[in-house]
């Protein structure tokens, strides 16, 4: 698949997309308990690190889906991305800042892996957001020294930015399980409650089915 223009005019979904970008600019936001027992198992089986492990399981869940992928190109055009690669941040505890940068996502998770590493230590050094990002990517970041009830994440570009941002937070033992909070914030021009419901739940099933 390439990257397609969208023409409102024969998107079925034109005219709620013209709505929402119109006349009500909306940005939904959800939290959802993830029981992470078993993403938990797989990084440490594997000798993998848990970041980069979850940044794949949220890239695979947000690749299956078209309502996850739309941009603007650089003439201001609506664009549906073949494919979208996560933006993360790279938190640095000696000096409490960060790095901003993308790793082109691909199915195959230990060489997603593997880039990741690679990427992290090639901007081990910088702490700005990296140059030359794609734009066909989408925002992901993690505050692991907290557990969370809620988080949102305001982006003021006058309510046109339409990739979904993804956090969570600290997992934590409860009865036997690992459990953690993850949030994804989603323009409503492209997405609905349904769509938002679909990511929580394929996100899970994904991470059930990681075998040790």
């Amino acid at each position: 698949m390439n990257d397609q223009t969208v023409d409102l005019n024969t998107w079925g979904r034109g005219k709620l997309f013209r709505f929402y970008m119109e006349r009500m600019r909306i940005v939904m936001s959800l939290t959802v308990e993830m029981d992470v027992t078993a993403l938990v198992r797989f990084t440490k089986n594997r000798r993998l690190k848990f970041y980069p492990v979850m940044i794949w399981a949220v890239s695979k869940v947000v690749n299956a889906h078209d309502e996850f992928k739309y941009g603007w190109d650089a003439g201001g055009n609506l664009i549906r991305w073949a494919c979208v690669s996560p933006s993360y941040a790279h938190f640095h505890p000696e000096d409490e800042a960060f790095t901003k940068l993308v790793t082109p996502y691909s199915e195959d998770l230990e060489g997603f892996h593997a880039r990741f590493l690679r990427d992290r230590e090639k901007y081990r050094d910088l702490r700005a957001v990296a140059e030359n990002q794609p734009p066909n990517h989408f925002d992901v970041s993690c505050l692991p020294w907290v557990r969370y009830s809620h988080f949102d994440v305001h982006v003021f570009d006058e309510g046109k930015f339409l990739a979904p941002v993804i956090t969570w937070g600290k997992y934590e033992a409860r009865r036997g399980r690992l459990v953690m909070p993850l949030t994804m914030n989603i323009h409503h021009a492209v997405a609905d409650g349904f769509h938002l419901a679909r990511f929580f739940k394929e996100t899970q099933s994904l991470i059930d089915s990681l075998s040790p």
